[in-house]
């Protein structure tokens, strides 16, 4: 994955590799929770020291956090640094977690369609939010299985965090509205 240079840089790379460290323990049911907010706090101060600003990193910054469990200051951070709510896909992807977090389930499903313009990957998850945004277990259920699956066909794993976290932190949303799917991300290799 290629960096600009910079302390921002360095930043992201640390953020990424407590991340990584964080999902390894947590799929190896161990705790990972400091891990999750090292990374959250490492990708804020990334966005913050980089010019412009990188919508990827406030999206690396809500996943930790609601990984960990506790996302409302990143969502409301997420927010005032968003301003007036943006199209790009990596944007949406940021308001939608936002939107799911403090419950505003008309807001997610918005986003998640402003989503649909991104990757495939970013369509896979935009399915798995409008799921949860709109109370459909089963179809949450499928798209979040759907995530699980393109992580597990990539040959570079790490390169696949970004994907595996997502699904975490669906399921640690889904949880808390009861639809969890009892789908786990692979293990990341050591």
């Amino acid at each position: 994955m290629p960096f600009v240079e910079g302390a921002h840089a360095d930043l992201l790379r640390d953020a990424l590799a407590a991340e990584a460290r964080a999902q390894r323990a947590l799929l190896a049911g161990e705790p990972g929770g400091a891990a999750l907010a090292e990374a959250a706090a490492l990708y804020r101060a990334s966005w913050e020291a980089a010019p412009p600003r990188s919508y990827g990193r406030l999206i690396g910054m809500l996943k930790a956090a609601a990984i960990a469990g506790d996302a409302r200051d990143a969502a409301a951070y997420v927010r005032a640094a968003l301003g007036a709510a943006p199209d790009s896909p990596p944007a949406c992807y940021a308001l939608a977690i936002t939107a799911l977090v403090e419950g505003d389930d008309g807001a997610a499903a918005a986003a998640a369609a402003g989503m649909r313009a991104g990757s495939p990957a970013m369509v896979r998850a935009a399915d798995a939010m409008a799921a949860l945004a709109g109370g459909d277990a089963a179809a949450y259920g499928k798209a979040v299985r759907a995530i699980v699956a393109d992580f597990e066909g990539r040959d570079d794993h790490l390169t696949g965090v970004a994907i595996a976290d997502t699904a975490l932190m669906l399921e640690r949303l889904a949880a808390a509205r009861g639809m969890a799917s009892g789908v786990t991300s692979p293990l990341l290799p050591a």
